[in-house]
């Protein structure tokens, strides 16, 4: 239950970073970040313990991009 409170705690910076850089799409950000995070963890788990992970804070921000970019494709 933390790992969830903490990846939403992240997803709400990684999506204002993604907005920062690729302005537009609401909280598409966080849903973004949400979904590269989960896509760094089915290809490379944390250390147990670790309180981040940099490939899934990356993955986040590509993540976030990426839905930022479609959501303006098909909405705007």
């Amino acid at each position: 239950m933390l790992h969830l409170i903490w990846m939403f705690i992240i997803g709400i910076v990684i999506g204002a970073i993604a907005r920062w850089i690729f302005p537009g799409g609401a909280h598409m950000g966080i849903i973004g970040s949400f979904v590269g995070g989960y896509i760094a963890r089915l290809f490379n788990k944390p250390p147990e313990g670790a309180p981040v992970h940099p490939a899934g804070v990356i993955m986040s921000v590509v993540g976030a991009l990426i839905v930022l970019f479609i959501y303006n494709r098909v909405v705007g």
